[in-house]
């Protein structure tokens, strides 16, 4: 496999397992399937600076250890994001949401064809939608999504029926991510004004800053690009500031200072994930081709170096830990999408 590599921190004889698949365009929405039944599932789209634009849904043959093109449909814009039904039990319909231009949920039927089920759109008023930068599926309740929208809003959505439940001005500026806390009720999301910001389904006109963003001179905030839920902890996320090759980690019950920075980075970071089994791991991704990831344990002790680092063939863009296979880690880069065993 190319230059490709991985370097654990502590010595390993054993090769690791990756398995590549190569798609005709640049990829950037990906996301692993959760359900028991669909293994090594994952939905891929394109990034293509255009209208038009593609997600595929692709499968590892575990026998012959090829990825097999399972569907694929239109997809207008690229995906911002793409997430599957937390429903491992396969208990409710086969449904990927993606959002771009607006929140799409898509029925996969019999893991061969897939129609669009629903097309919604935050604007009450006009056909005119502001873009969606980025939703969570709730994880406790799978009736539940929220998107976050360049124009300061955050909406919860209610998929069963379809529609709005609630649209609240969540940010001063843009809002680019948001995350669900373990739980229904709690959700966090970040952006342009360089704020996290904590909410409560159940009492929405509050919300928390719990953490601000700092160019280290005094000046204006700094973008806050990503964020990411502890799942197995929910008093830690993990926060991604624009441009920057370091991850702040922040405790919601000690506001305002990161309880540990990882900069193992030598460029701008562009995802994180926890691992969906463990409160102590997190992997980070970057510009500087590389795939970290951390153990957490000793804070507050500082964090010095990832335990595992593994280089990719160019800038990685994505990346996501596998919640029911939590041995496997993919990420993107380029045109290509790789799983590793961790």
């Amino acid at each position: 496999m190319a230059d490709s590599s991985v370097a654990p921190a502590q010595s390993s004889a054993k090769r690791k397992e990756i398995y590549t698949y190569t798609a005709p365009w640049l990829l950037y929405g990906m996301n692993w399937s959760v359900r028991a039944d669909q293994r090594f599932r994952l939905a891929v789209g394109s990034f293509e600076e255009e209208y038009s634009n593609s997600v595929r849904i692709i499968q590892l043959n575990e026998e012959t250890h090829e990825f097999n093109e399972v569907a694929q449909f239109e997809h207008p814009y690229p995906a911002t994001k793409m997430m599957w039904i937390p429903d491992a039990n396969g208990a409710r319909r086969d449904l990927l949401a993606t959002t771009g231009d607006y929140l799409r949920i898509w029925n996969v039927v019999d893991n061969k064809s897939v129609r669009l089920d629903g097309l919604l759109n935050n604007n009450k008023n006009t056909e005119f939608c502001a873009p969606l930068t980025s939703f969570d599926w709730n994880e406790t309740d799978p009736n539940i999504i929220g998107t976050s929208s360049i124009d300061t809003t955050c909406t919860i959505w209610d998929v069963t029926q379809m529609q709005a439940k609630t649209q609240l001005i969540a940010h001063d500026k843009e809002v680019y991510d948001l995350a669900f806390a373990a739980g229904v009720h709690v959700f966090a999301s970040v952006g342009a004004d360089g704020s996290v910001r904590m909410f409560d389904l159940r009492s929405l006109e509050h919300s928390t800053i719990i953490y601000e963003s700092s160019d280290g001179q005094g000046g204006s905030p700094l973008p806050l690009i990503r964020l990411a839920w502890n799942k197995q902890d929910p008093n830690y996320l993990a926060t991604i500031t624009m441009d920057s090759n370091k991850v702040a980690i922040l405790d919601i019950r000690v506001p305002s200072l990161p309880a540990a920075t990882l900069e193992g980075h030598s460029q701008c970071v562009n995802a994180v994930s926890w691992a969906p089994h463990s409160s102590c791991h997190v992997c980070t991704s970057g510009d500087d081709n590389q795939a970290l990831i951390w153990d957490l344990s000793p804070m507050p002790s500082r964090i010095e170096d990832p335990i595992l680092a593994y280089y990719a063939e160019s800038e990685v863009n994505q990346v996501q830990w596998s919640k029911t296979q939590p041995d496997w880690v993919a990420i993107c880069f380029d045109k290509k999408l790789q799983i590793l065993r961790v």
